[in-house]
Parts: structure tokens; sequence; C-alpha cells
């Protein structure tokens, strides 16, 4: 007689993630339809600084515009590091709980970095520079985690997707980061060797050491 055995069927569980996809979507076009003109500007980024001369008041850094699709920004760059190190076997990437670790830990980061800013940049005075500075760094950065949507989605319900693929998306995204980035540093050249001395700590203590200290944290870990 033969023994019949069960076996637990267990899925995984998307729905969290797809909740989260539709919400980033419905921001930008709900940003969309409230700031139509800015957005438009915005979108043009790639390809024109004309966003970054029209909207340059620092004080643009808390508006709504910026806080709505910082949180997009976020939801994006989250899933891909969490797509990445799956990718690499670290992670599920349907693991929610791994999500919100990420995400917290970005926050704090990025939280963490700018008060730190804030203090340094009124201790040289340059705050009215770094503020002008963050906000063109803020634009472009959220330029890239809307581009990075689109492809979480791909990762994210495509379980067939090859190593080459992955990588080349990972390579993209840090060449777009490393451009813009050069692009900040272009644009404000002239402000810059104002204040080079002053800039030189800045660009040591808060753009290249929490970036080595999260590598060697991640490496040793």
């Amino acid at each position: 007689m033969n023994e019949i055995v069960f076996h637990p069927r267990v899925l995984d569980n998307k729905d969290w993630a797809t909740i989260l996809f539709v919400v980033a979507f419905a921001l930008i076009a709900f940003t969309k339809s409230v700031f139509e003109i800015r957005f438009i500007e915005f979108l043009k980024l790639i390809v024109s600084d004309k966003y970054l001369k029209i909207y340059r008041d620092s004080s643009l850094l808390l508006s709504g515009f910026t806080i709505i699709l910082f949180f997009v920004q976020v939801v994006s760059l989250s899933f891909f590091i969490q797509l990445t190190l799956h990718h690499f076997g670290f992670v599920s990437k349907t693991d929610w709980i791994v999500f919100i670790q990420i995400t917290t830990l970005i926050l704090f980061f990025i939280l963490s970095k700018f008060l730190l800013e804030k203090i340094i940049s009124t201790s040289f005075d340059i705050e009215e520079f770094i503020e002008l500075y963050n906000l063109q760094k803020v634009s472009y950065r959220t330029y890239i985690g809307l581009l990075i949507l689109p492809i979480d989605v791909i990762l994210f319900y495509n379980n067939n997707s090859s190593k080459f693929l992955i990588l080349f998306f990972i390579a993209t995204v840090l060449i777009i980061n490393v451009v813009t980035y050069i692009l900040s540093l272009k644009n404000y050249q002239n402000l810059i060797f104002g204040k080079l001395f002053y800039f030189i700590l800045y660009l040591c203590a808060l753009e290249i050491a929490p970036y080595y200290f999260i590598y060697y944290w991640f490496t040793k870990s």
C-alpha cells in the first residue's frame, strides 16, 4: 500500500510589493496632476538644465513636490537594493521585513547626512551654497529614482532575469549617478573654487567617508 505524503505548498507573498508599486506610480500621477508645469520641466532634466535654473530656491528642498517624489525615490532605491542582494543570493526579493530594514537604513543614512551637512555648512559659513548644491543633487537623484522604478517592476516579477541584465541595470544606474554628480559639480564650479578648502572638507566628510564606511561594514558583515 502506497503511503501518501502531503507537502506544504509555500507561495511567495508579493501583495505588499504590488501595493507599494501601485502607490508609487499613483504618487507620480498625483504629482504630475498637481505640479504639472514643474513636473514637465523635471522630466526634461536629462537633456536640459532649465529645471535647475527655474527651481533653484533652497526653500524648494522641503516643498510638497520634492517630498512626494522623495518617497518614491526611497521606495524605488530600496527595491533596487533588495533585488540586487537577491540576485547575489543574500536575501529573498519577496521578504517584506528585509525591505523595511533596507528602507529604514536608507532613511537613517539620508537624514543623518542631511543633519550633518546643516551643521558643517553652518560652521563653514557655506550654508546657502550647500542648500543649493543639495537641491540640485536631490533633483538628479529623484530623477534616477523614477528611472529605476520600472526596472524594479521588471526585475521583481521576472524570475528568469539573466545575470547580464542585472549587471547591465546596476552599471547603468551607477554611470547615471556619476554623470549627474559631475554635472552638479560643474554647475557650481565658480562657487566651489571660491570656497575650495571648505568644499574639500565637506566632500571628504560627507560625500566620501559615509559611503566608504557603508562599504566597509557591508564587506565585513
